[in-house]
C-alpha cells in the first residue's frame, strides 16, 4: 500500500481553476504548495504571473491550462496561449483535446492540434486532457495514442468541469494505452487520501486536485 506521507505530495498538482478565483487566492494557493511541498500549482493563464511570482527560488513548479475547459478554441488561440503562459514562467501546461474533432473522427486535425501546442511549449511538460466523461472506451485509447504520436509527455483524465471526473478503470486503461513512455494525470473528483492511493495503484504518476492540504493532513 502507498503511505499518505510528505512523498505523496509530489504527486499533487494543486489546483485552482474556478471562474471566480482572486489574486489572493491564487497566492494563497502558491504559499499553500509551499508549505506542503506539492509537485505544481495548477490554474488559468492570465494567473501565471502572480504564481511564478509567489514561487520563485522554490521547487513549485507553474501549470497553466491551455484551451480550458472545453477545448472548442482554433489551434492558433491554444499556441498563442500555450507561448504565452511558457513566456510567462509557466513549467507545464494542460492542454484541451479538440473533443468534437475526435468524435467527428477528425482524427489528423486532433494530432494537429496537440502537436501545435507540444511545439509551442518549447519542451516544457504538455499534458493532453482527453475529458473521458465524454467518450467511450475506443476513443479514450485513440485520444491517448494521438497525444503520444504528438510528443506529449502526459495524458490526463477530466478537466474536472465536464460530465465524469478520474476513474480506476480509466486510468487503467490510459496508462495500458500508453505503457511506460507517458504520464498519466488523474483529475476531477480526486479529494481523499483513499482516492489517490487507488489512482496511483492503477497507474496514476501524477494527480490533479483541489484538495490537496485536506488529503496530505489526513
Amino acid at each position: 500500500m502507498i503511505n499518505i506521507s510528505e512523498n505523496m505530495a509530489q504527486y499533487i498538482d494543486h489546483t485552482l481553476l474556478k471562474a471566480d478565483a482572486t489574486g489572493a487566492e491564487i497566492v494563497k494557493l502558491c504559499r499553500e504548495a509551499l508549505e506542503n511541498r506539492f509537485y505544481s500549482v495548477c490554474i488559468n493563464p492570465s494567473n501565471v504571473k502572480t504564481a511564478v511570482d509567489e514561487l520563485q527560488g522554490s521547487a513549485v513548479k507553474v501549470c497553466a491550462v491551455i484551451g480550458f475547459p472545453l477545448g472548442a478554441t482554433t489551434t492558433a488561440v491554444k499556441t498563442y496561449e500555450t507561448a504565452e503562459a511558457v513566456e510567462n514562467g509557466a513549467a507545464e501546461v494542460d492542454m484541451v483535446i479538440h473533443i468534437g474533432a475526435l468524435k467527428g473522427g477528425d482524427v489528423q486535425y486532433v494530432l494537429n492540434d496537440i502537436s501545435a501546442v507540444v511545439r509551442a511549449a518549447k519542451g516544457k511538460t504538455v499534458k493532453v486532457i482527453i475529458e473521458t466523461g465524454l467518450l467511450n472506451a475506443e476513443e479514450k485509447v485513440l485520444a491517448c495514442r494521438l497525444a503520444k504520436e504528438a510528443g506529449a509527455r502526459f495524458v490526463k483524465t477530466s478537466t474536472g468541469f465536464g460530465p465524469g471526473g478520474a476513474t480506476i478503470a480509466d486510468v487503467q486503461l490510459m496508462r495500458e494505452t500508453v505503457g511506460s513512455d507517458l504520464g498519466v494525470k488523474a483529475s476531477g473528483g480526486v479529494r481523499t487520501p483513499e482516492a489517490v492511493r487507488q489512482m496511483i495503484e492503477a497507474g496514476a504518476t501524477r494527480i490533479g486536485t483541489s484538495s490537496g492540504v485536506g488529503i496530505v493532513k489526513e
